[in-house]
């Protein structure tokens, strides 16, 4: 199985419980806290995943950091259940999918706004609503810079793309004048 598929489908199961302990949020927060940790501590990460290690001293290992960090039954026994599975090394992707889904649940959307130079709050804001009343959702819209566009904005929702700038205009130009159309 890809580790894609792997990690969305244990995203899915701890949404389920988070759904229905009404936890969802705060189980997010635990494993991005978690997942800080790990960014922090490679050595950590790489104890945990070393099979030159006993697989009861890892786990003894992995259980004494989770009891430091006081973290609930579900997400205790969420990443102890990884690490008895050999899935342990999913857990960043399985946390993507998960911020995914919460998102999803409290009925947010995110999005990417790369513009050539910097916009207003105003220009943002107006962006945001738009995309709001495009999907239906609350948008939370990060905004950045890319020299390379020449002017205009791109806009980015899960897989759709809203290509707005000077540089793809150009090009759809360019083609369209190499195949004779009038532009």
């Amino acid at each position: 199985m890809r580790s894609s598929a792997i990690a969305r489908r244990y995203a899915r199961a701890l949404i389920l419980i988070g759904k229905d302990d009404g936890q969802a949020e705060k189980y997010r927060e635990e494993l991005d806290g978690f997942i800080a940790v790990l960014d922090a501590q490679p050595v950590f990460e790489q104890t945990i995943g070393n099979p030159l290690y006993g697989t009861q001293s890892r786990r003894a290992i992995l259980k004494a950091v989770i009891e430091k960090f006081q973290l609930s039954d579900v997400i205790r026994s969420f990443l102890l259940l990884l690490f008895d599975k050999q899935r342990f090394f999913h857990v960043r992707g399985i946390m993507e999918n998960y911020a995914r889904l919460a998102d999803e649940l409290k009925g947010v959307v995110r999005a990417s706004l790369l513009s050539a130079t910097e916009l207003e709050e105003d220009t943002i804001d107006q962006i945001r609503g738009a995309l709001s009343k495009m999907t239906g959702k609350d948008v939370i819209l990060d905004a950045g810079l890319d020299p390379a566009l020449i002017g205009g904005v791109v806009t980015r929702i899960g897989d759709l793309v809203l290509d707005g700038s000077i540089r793809t205009q150009l090009k759809n130009m360019s083609q369209s004048l190499k195949r004779g159309e009038r532009v």
